[in-house]
């Protein structure tokens, strides 16, 4: 997450620098339109926020310890359209559906089952997921200065995971909402507006579906589904808007 914010910071950093000198303004009177609409292309990193309930009782009175963890951040694409309503110089209110295109990869750790080195033996599971969603966000701009114009944005984006049932150790629920928070610059071109914006994104709800263990044909795998309680979806979205 701190090499996020570092490219964000040298981002701004970099903008800073390119505008110190006046210049011809490109489509000047662009952002006095009450409405914008734009297409956006990007990539995300998906992550998921596991907690372990611990020692599992099982049917023989023994316990059982798995740990369940996404270990690293996967990169996926997203797509979407925009839609701009400018409420005063300076915010305006954006709506930008959007579907992402992605994985999870999560490992599992059970410390009651060591190999031949004494650690815990591992099981992986690549969650796929496709996302749509639906962010509602404001963006607070500064003045445009030449043809640039930093912004901050926050929102909240509800969404819907298109992947269907299947017998994966975990299972997310079908429905979720996610805080946004990001910035951007707007660069002002001979016929168009470019937007590169980076984002983060945390769920607000509880993703895990809990009756999916129940739901599994293969019994051993239900203490791994059982093995946590909660999840939170995280994203980083890196996104172009062109208007």
């Amino acid at each position: 997450m701190k090499r996020y914010i570092i490219m964000a910071m040298a981002f701004l950093a970099v903008i800073t620098v390119a505008a110190q000198t006046r210049k011809v303004q490109n489509k000047p009177y662009i952002d006095l339109r009450p409405l914008h609409f734009g297409i956006s292309i990007g990539m995300n990193m998906q992550d998921a926020e596991f907690n372990n309930i611990g020692p599992q009782l099982m049917d023989d009175g023994t316990t059982r310890t798995i740990l369940c963890d996404a270990d690293t951040w996967n990169p996926g694409f997203s797509v979407g359209v925009l839609a701009d309503m400018r409420l005063s110089q300076h915010l305006a209110l954006r709506i930008t559906p959007q579907m992402h295109f992605g994985s999870k990869r999560l490992t599992f750790r059970d410390l009651d089952d060591l190999d031949d080195a004494a650690q815990p033996r591992l099981s992986t599971l690549d969650m796929k997921s496709t996302y749509i969603t639906m962010p509602v966000a404001l963006k607070f701009s500064a003045q445009r200065f030449n043809n640039y114009r930093p912004y901050v944005m926050a929102g909240v984006s509800p969404m819907i995971n298109l992947k269907d049932k299947d017998q994966d150790y975990v299972q997310l629920k079908r429905y979720d909402a996610m805080l946004e928070l990001g910035l951007g610059c707007d660069f002002y071109m001979p016929y168009f507006k470019l937007i590169p914006e980076l984002k983060f994104c945390y769920g607000l709800t509880n993703a895990l579906d809990k009756g999916h263990a129940d739901e599994l044909t293969d019994v051993n795998r239900r203490v791994f589904a059982r093995s946590v309680d909660s999840s939170r979806t995280k994203m980083v979205v890196f996104t172009l808007y062109f208007e």
